[in-house]
Protein backbone atom coordinates (compact mmCIF):
# COMPACT_ATOMS: atom_id res chain seq x y z
CA UNK A 1 0.00 0.00 0.00
CA UNK A 2 2.39 2.26 0.98
CA UNK A 3 4.22 1.83 -2.62
CA UNK A 4 0.97 2.83 -4.05
CA UNK A 5 0.69 5.79 -2.14
CA UNK A 6 4.34 7.02 -2.83
CA UNK A 7 3.86 6.23 -6.26
CA UNK A 8 0.64 8.19 -6.56
CA UNK A 9 2.41 11.23 -4.95
CA UNK A 10 5.62 11.16 -7.66
CA UNK A 11 3.14 10.88 -10.38
CA UNK A 12 1.46 13.70 -9.37
CA UNK A 13 4.70 15.76 -8.71
CA UNK A 14 6.23 14.91 -11.89
CA UNK A 15 3.09 15.55 -14.22
CA UNK A 16 2.99 18.79 -12.75
CA UNK A 17 6.40 20.02 -13.11
CA UNK A 18 6.97 18.21 -16.60
CA UNK A 19 4.62 20.16 -18.52
CA UNK A 20 5.93 23.91 -18.24
CA UNK A 21 9.44 21.93 -18.75
CA UNK A 22 7.95 20.21 -22.25
CA UNK A 23 6.10 23.06 -23.62
CA UNK A 24 9.65 25.24 -23.44
CA UNK A 25 11.30 22.29 -24.89
CA UNK A 26 9.21 22.31 -27.77
CA UNK A 27 9.43 25.69 -28.62
CA UNK A 28 6.18 27.51 -26.47
CA UNK A 29 8.43 29.50 -24.18
CA UNK A 30 7.54 33.00 -21.74
CA UNK A 31 9.09 35.10 -24.78
CA UNK A 32 6.79 33.75 -27.52
CA UNK A 33 7.37 30.98 -29.90
CA UNK A 34 11.24 29.98 -30.44
CA UNK A 35 12.87 30.04 -33.89
CA UNK A 36 13.40 26.92 -35.43
CA UNK A 37 11.59 24.69 -32.61
CA UNK A 38 8.36 21.93 -32.92
CA UNK A 39 6.54 24.67 -31.61
CA UNK A 40 7.72 27.19 -34.67
CA UNK A 41 6.76 24.63 -37.69
CA UNK A 42 3.58 24.02 -36.15
CA UNK A 43 2.58 27.71 -36.30
CA UNK A 44 3.81 28.38 -39.84
CA UNK A 45 1.78 24.80 -40.75
CA UNK A 46 -1.31 26.43 -38.74
CA UNK A 47 -0.48 30.02 -40.58
CA UNK A 48 -0.42 27.97 -44.12
CA UNK A 49 -3.17 26.68 -43.47
CA UNK A 50 -5.52 29.56 -42.10
CA UNK A 51 -4.24 31.64 -45.10
CA UNK A 52 -1.78 33.53 -43.13
CA UNK A 53 -2.89 34.02 -39.43
CA UNK A 54 -2.94 31.54 -36.36
CA UNK A 55 -6.35 31.13 -35.38
CA UNK A 56 -7.45 31.75 -31.67
CA UNK A 57 -8.23 28.77 -30.01
CA UNK A 58 -6.14 26.69 -32.10
CA UNK A 59 -3.39 24.18 -30.45
CA UNK A 60 -0.93 26.64 -31.11
CA UNK A 61 -2.65 29.64 -30.11
CA UNK A 62 -3.71 27.66 -26.63
CA UNK A 63 0.15 25.86 -26.21
CA UNK A 64 1.76 29.55 -26.69
CA UNK A 65 -0.61 30.95 -24.00
CA UNK A 66 0.15 27.69 -21.54
CA UNK A 67 4.05 28.33 -22.53
CA UNK A 68 3.77 31.96 -21.76
CA UNK A 69 1.49 32.19 -18.49
CA UNK A 70 1.53 28.51 -17.04
CA UNK A 71 -1.03 26.09 -16.42
CA UNK A 72 -4.56 27.88 -14.40
CA UNK A 73 -4.96 26.10 -10.55
CA UNK A 74 -7.73 23.93 -12.04
CA UNK A 75 -5.37 23.00 -14.80
CA UNK A 76 -2.70 22.16 -12.37
CA UNK A 77 -4.88 20.28 -10.26
CA UNK A 78 -6.00 18.09 -13.16
CA UNK A 79 -2.73 17.29 -14.30
CA UNK A 80 -1.72 16.44 -11.21
CA UNK A 81 -4.38 13.91 -10.46
CA UNK A 82 -4.09 12.27 -14.25
CA UNK A 83 0.15 12.11 -12.72
CA UNK A 84 -1.35 10.83 -9.69
CA UNK A 85 -3.39 8.23 -10.79
CA UNK A 86 -0.74 6.91 -13.58
CA UNK A 87 1.46 6.53 -10.87
CA UNK A 88 -1.05 4.84 -8.59
CA UNK A 89 -1.22 2.06 -11.62
CA UNK A 90 2.45 1.78 -11.65
CA UNK A 91 2.57 1.31 -8.27
CA UNK A 92 0.49 -1.40 -8.16
CA UNK A 93 2.40 -3.34 -10.82
CA UNK A 94 4.84 -5.68 -9.35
Amino acid sequence: MLRVVTASAIGGALAMGAVPVVLSAIGFTKAGIAASSIAAKMMSTAAIANGGGVSAGSLVAILQSLGATGLSTASNLLVGFVGSALGACLGRLR
